[in-house]
């Protein structure tokens, strides 16, 4: 087990790396220290790693609560704009750790929904509410139609975690919206399935559509 802090952030690095994030979760048994590092890992959504801390972190949500209830004031003050902290990976994170420990986060729903009126967060928040609607798609399906306002977003990268989002609720009403980006070739990265994947917003959009087939 690793015991300086360096050695520890390069053992969790080295984990996630492998994709083994039950190993990642299980070190928070073991050692402090591993929620404070994945939380350092958070700053580049360009990056599997960054995505991979996420997940590990619903992980250690579902077995130590408490640790991570303990954080949930500091993802929402990173996402306040008058804070000066990156916090993106902030709206990505409260979606997990609902995903996997609801109670954690049933008192701050609305705000969930309230981020996506937030240019800096709304892509990641997206992404979380796709993770929470994993496990919970009865709570995200009320905010279905402000998830479906996003697919005419701007940034493709909005309209993709949108398109995908909506796949996961199966909302029907989305359908035209969603076959109108079909062909959309632009290039788009989604995290899914513990991979940061190459796609396009057609792609996505098309595969949300076979989700509502299905």
């Amino acid at each position: 087990m690793a015991t300086s802090r360096s050695a520890k952030r390069a053992q969790i690095v080295q984990l996630l790396e492998r994709g083994d994030i039950t190993a990642v979760a299980g070190l928070h048994d073991q050692t402090g220290g591993v929620v404070t590092i994945l939380l350092q890992l958070l700053f580049d959504p360009g990056s599997q790693l960054h995505w991979r801390a996420i997940e590990a972190v619903g992980e250690i949500a579902q077995s130590h609560p408490k640790a991570i209830a303990q954080i949930i004031p500091r993802l929402l003050w990173s996402l306040n704009e008058d804070s000066a902290s990156f916090g993106w990976g902030a709206a990505a994170l409260l979606g997990e750790i609902g995903r996997t420990n609801y109670r954690l986060v049933a008192d701050i729903i609305e705000m969930l929904f309230q981020f996506l009126e937030d240019e800096f967060a709304r892509e990641g928040m997206l992404w979380g509410l796709g993770r929470l609607a994993q496990s919970h798609p009865e709570i995200v399906r009320e905010g279905a139609p402000r998830i479906q306002a996003c697919l005419s977003d701007a940034n493709p990268q909005v309209q993709a975690h949108a398109a995908w989002c909506l796949g996961i609720l199966r909302a029907q009403e989305a359908v035209p919206a969603l076959t109108a980006l079909v062909s959309d070739p632009t290039p788009v990265k989604l995290y899914q399935n513990g991979s940061l994947q190459d796609s396009t917003l057609g792609h996505i959009a098309q595969q949300a559509l076979q989700s509502l087939k299905g």
